[in-house]
């Protein structure tokens, strides 16, 4: 199962998309007006994504809508947490100078750092040093603490594709990474959630890139995780309580803008792209805060 989050005449709703390569989807609030509208919502609702794929199913043609017609969201637009994992491919810790880590690097972003698929990445008046980061997202479908090695995959209600926009030289400001991480509008999060069945079990083995005007910048692939998405589940959930609609950003690999000689920014007019092998392409323009 595929879906989306949109907004279309100022109204939010959800999608369902019926493959990778499909240009439309099934508007939910037509085909099945009684379910939720905002995808976390529908994660937190018993059933709520096999209901949502049943109606899809057998919607009428009056509910199918182009993708280009609609605005579309961050994929969970209100998350209560979103818990980035950094350093967590070895090659890419390497190129920043970094020894390989003993332990996770964690940080949260907020929700007014996110934008949606197609929508622009915002280059913010305070710098120039506005990078990419091609990562793997997993949206969590159930309420979990101290998840096992056997069990922890059972809370994931999907994955997406994550691009964690940086402003390099507000990261390095401070021991803390938080402020480089969340200016507005430099978080794109989507298209779309694909649900575990689609995948192999952990998202394991699956391509990932980033590609800066369709230049291939970052290309590896999530079977070199030093935390695989089981492992940084259990390493998470010793600490905090995972609740539905709740996101955890799995890190980047090697070939990150500020690493490279010269360095090389995100700047107006550019278009980066996030591709995860089975899961989508996430893309998004560049554009000066106003």
């Amino acid at each position: 199962m595929r879906f989306l989050s949109f907004e279309a005449n100022g109204q939010a709703g959800i999608g369902w998309v019926k493959d990778i390569h499909a240009t439309d989807f099934v508007n939910l609030t037509l085909a099945a007006p009684e379910l939720p509208r905002n995808l976390k919502d529908l994660i937190c609702a018993p059933g709520g994504l096999a209901a949502a794929d049943a109606a899809a199913r057998k919607a009428p043609a009056s509910a199918v809508q182009a993708m280009a017609s609609v605005t579309m969201l961050p994929l969970i637009p209100n998350p209560g947490k979103i818990v980035c994992m950094g350093l967590n491919y070895a090659d890419h810790a390497k190129e920043g100078g970094n020894a390989r880590p003993e332990y996770p690097s964690f940080f949260l972003r907020g929700n007014s750092s996110m934008v949606g698929h197609n929508q622009p990445i915002v280059r913010p008046k305070a710098s120039t040093q506005l990078d990419y980061e091609a990562e793997l997202a997993v949206i969590i479908g159930k309420q979990a603490r101290h998840l096992t090695a056997d069990n922890a995959l059972d809370c994931i209600a999907g994955y997406s594709c994550f691009n964690d926009g940086s402003i390099r030289n507000y990261q390095r400001k401070s021991s803390q990474w938080t402020i480089g991480k969340n200016f507005d509008g430099t978080g794109p999060f989507g298209p779309c959630l694909v649900t575990p069945d689609e995948l192999p079990p952990g998202a394991a083995g699956l391509r990932i890139q980033s590609r800066l005007n369709g230049k291939v910048m970052q290309d590896a692939n999530t079977h070199v995780f030093l935390w695989n998405v089981v492992e940084a589940l259990r390493i998470i959930t010793e600490c905090m309580t995972l609740e539905p609609g709740d996101v955890i950003i799995t890190g980047t690999p090697a070939g990150v803008g500020y690493a490279r000689t010269p360095p090389v920014w995100m700047a107006p007019g550019d278009v980066c792209e996030i591709e995860v092998e089975g899961v989508g392409i996430l893309s998004n323009p560049i554009v000066d805060e106003n």
